[in-house]
């Protein structure tokens, strides 16, 4: 059981047999809403659990010095809402549904665009047909007839080359992103029940997808996607790649959001998603924000 609020406990792997099942009940499909996606950003954003007097789940955090709740199993009775407002500076990954019937309540209701979720058609990933998939086709084409590669899927007995992968990732991009996240996922994949891909060339590892089904099984996140450098059109080729094996019962792919950078964003852009699963933060009728707000970073995809 998990305590009443104010109380909290921290997410531990002991909590997925009771809240994987209720994640996956989830059909708005935001990428922050999975046990694995919670457990390995946990520490990025100080996550504790805590359930209310009224039996709904609220979700803590903070980033940086801001206290944020979140609300992914509905909205609780007016005093609990009252109480989490007073408590926090806002509510976070608030869903569409969820801002328009708080706004209507007379709460700020902003738009999240930098952490809005791409979602992309299975099959156009798959197949990139069409004009618009013209130079990713030419970059697939280009790895493909210079590289003798080879693709698999991501078990436990390759683990150690995927740790690899990350390792080279970390040093070429000198910068640290998801690195512990990402680490911790292939670590425990298996018991978080996350599942992907790797890729060789020659007999080195070179590049690797990780994630799990979202919206209720309508859709596949990609949470973490790592290459080395050296192998022009490897992003391309991995990204089409996975899309292709992916099962049917997928309609999308979530690729998770830009953060705000400009280069991520075009990549994503470039791709032609079809929608967005939009976010939004939600502040106290009193309490408007003073500016915009960024989260810190989670997964970063480089699939330009």
């Amino acid at each position: 059981m998990l305590p009443r609020y104010p109380e909290s406990t921290e997410l531990t792997v002991g909590l997925r047999p009771l809240l994987h099942p209720l994640f996956q009940q989830l059909h708005e499909g935001l990428s922050e809403f999975t046990f694995a996606n919670l457990y390995l950003f946990r520490q990025n954003h100080h996550y504790v659990l805590s359930v209310l007097a009224d039996t709904t789940m609220v979700i803590l955090g903070r980033d940086n010095a801001t206290p944020f709740f979140m609300l992914p199993f509905g909205l609780p009775e007016q005093p609990l809402l009252d109480q989490l407002f007073h408590d926090h500076k806002m509510m976070k990954c608030a869903s569409k549904g969820q801002a328009e019937a708080l706004t209507e309540r007379g709460y700020s209701s902003q738009a999240d665009r930098d952490n809005f979720d791409y979602l992309y058609q299975r099959q156009d990933l798959a197949e990139l047909g069409g004009r618009n998939y013209h130079k990713k086709r030419n970059l697939i084409k280009a790895f493909v007839n210079s590289n003798t590669y080879t693709a698999l899927p991501l078990r436990e007995e390759y683990l150690n080359d995927a740790l690899r992968i990350l390792e080279d990732w970390r040093t070429e991009t000198q910068q640290q992103g998801d690195y512990d996240a990402a680490r911790e996922g292939l670590e425990k994949m298996e018991g978080l029940q996350l599942c992907g891909g790797i890729y060789y060339v020659e007999a080195r590892p070179v590049a690797y997808v990780l994630g799990e089904e979202l919206a209720g099984s309508a859709s596949f996140v990609i949470q973490f996607e790592k290459a080395v450098s050296g192998y022009k059109g490897l992003y391309q080729f991995i990204n089409q790649s996975f899309a292709a094996i992916l099962p049917e019962i997928y309609d999308t792919i979530n690729r998770e959001q830009d953060l705000g950078e400009e280069g991520l964003r075009h990549a994503k852009l470039s791709y032609q998603p079809t929608g967005f699963v939009e976010k939004f933060r939600i502040y106290p009728p009193a309490d408007p924000p003073a500016g915009e707000y960024r989260t810190c970073p989670s997964s970063q995809q480089q699939d330009s």
